[in-house]
């Protein structure tokens, strides 16, 4: 990837999703497990904040800092896509300092979580 460069990642969250990842996390908050007054689940933060990270594993990325700014709420059959922009890469020995930003939208367009993060991709070996 160059300075500039995007990656995208698309997904639509379960009830199913939301209920694995509430048992995983430990976080059993009712707003998780119980269905809100429009019979929807609400998707916790750091579930959504795996988009972006999904996208840094494919990079194979490894994390130094990660800040996550959760706009609006996700809930269960909501597909949101992630943007991660490269903003900045810097060359080292044996791996490359980088830096991104990410915005995600819902299917009406509309902003559910920002951030940005840097963290190291190490030079692959022949």
């Amino acid at each position: 990837m160059n300075v500039g460069d995007t990656l995208s990642w698309t997904r639509t969250f379960t009830e199913e999703d939301i209920r694995v990842f509430a048992t995983v996390s430990g976080d059993e908050g009712e707003h998780h497990l119980v269905p809100d007054d429009r019979g929807r689940l609400m998707a916790h933060g750091l579930l959504t904040a795996t988009l972006p990270t999904k996208i840094g594993g494919d990079l194979n990325l490894i994390a130094r800092e990660l800040t996550f700014h959760f706009h609006r709420p996700v809930f269960a059959g909501d597909t949101i896509e992630c943007v991660v922009t490269l903003v900045e890469a810097r060359q080292r020995e044996g791996y490359t300092d980088v830096v991104s930003e990410w915005i995600c939208t819902n299917q009406n367009g509309k902003e559910v979580m920002t951030g940005g993060g840097s963290g190291i991709i190490k030079d692959r070996t022949a």
